[in-house]
């Protein structure tokens, strides 16, 4: 009898917790971190080869890649990027500098859906964007616009 009390209010609590909303603000790219890393010209090359085979090309519609090894370069030379707190993250061109990323402001914040999942984007210009991914129901705080006032970029998650 003691043990079933016990498990209705861990059941309770974490409907409680569940039920509390979440604001979440669009991460200082300053302290964002590189965590995977980039890949070498050699293995941009080789990849490209397997990738843009005449097998793959049977199987995909979608081949425009394949024309051009610096549209495929394009595609494939990033490495992913993560958020002080882990929470965000961006897969990122190599060829854009690290320091030119942290120095990026926030100019606007996003949400969308891919099926259950709630997609908060974060963007910083040149087409840097960080996510953020929740079962949760995720609304931006605000219009939206972010330029100038990066504390404005807020939303709730619950």
């Amino acid at each position: 009898m003691k043990s079933s009390a016990i498990a209705c209010l861990l059941v309770l609590a974490s409907a409680a917790a569940d039920s509390s909303a979440e604001t979440l603000s669009c991460p200082s790219l300053a302290t964002a971190v590189q965590v995977g890393s980039c890949p070498s010209e050699a293995e941009l090359k080789y990849t490209f080869t397997g990738y843009c085979s005449d097998n793959r090309r049977m199987y995909e519609q979608s081949t425009s890649v394949c024309t051009d090894y610096q549209a495929y370069r394009k595609l494939k030379n990033v490495a992913q990027w993560e958020s002080a707190d882990g929470a965000f993250s961006a897969y990122l061109s190599c060829d854009l500098a690290a320091e030119t990323i942290k120095a990026m402001p926030v100019t606007r914040i996003a949400t969308s859906k891919q099926g259950k999942v709630s997609l908060l984007t974060c963007s910083y210009g040149e087409g840097v964007s960080f996510s953020y991914r929740s079962r949760q129901q995720c609304t931006v705080t605000g219009k939206g616009d972010c330029a100038g006032q990066p504390a404005a970029c807020q939303a709730s998650c619950d």
